[in-house]
């Protein structure tokens, strides 16, 4: 078997919430509850498994890779909502996106400040 991905833990201060908002942003399936957690799966198999934490909140990054058409969706409903966003992980640029190896990416924060992104094309493709 070769090495995948299967899940990762997201720390949140709300886990019904911070998987909702995810899974609804996304268009994903609603999230299912797995023991302590509410997991989110994405189209590929790997989950993301939110856990509710008293503990500060270390932001972390995640990537979502998809189709010309999904952005657009997703796009449109990061706009729908007023949400900030930005070309740049470091919030640089606000309210652009970037089109990096010739595809489209945009950064957005959850409401636990975990940086989202989504993108078109994984860099390093060319374009």
């Amino acid at each position: 078997m070769s090495v995948q991905l299967n899940h990762t833990i997201v720390a949140t201060s709300d886990k019904v919430a911070g998987a909702r908002f995810l899974a609804d942003l996304l268009g994903l399936p609603a999230p299912e509850p797995f023991g302590p957690f509410m997991c989110v799966q994405t189209g590929n198999d790997v989950s993301l498994d939110y856990l509710e934490t008293g503990d500060a909140i270390v932001p972390q990054h995640y990537a979502f890779l998809i189709s010309e058409e999904e952005f657009d969706e997703i796009f449109g409903r990061i706009k729908a909502q007023e949400l900030a966003y930005w070309a740049g992980p470091r919030h640089q640029e606000p309210g652009r996106i970037n089109t990096r190896d010739g595809g489209r990416g945009v950064y957005f924060d959850d409401p636990d400040g975990h940086i989202l992104e989504i993108l078109t094309r994984p860099y390093g493709s060319g374009g």
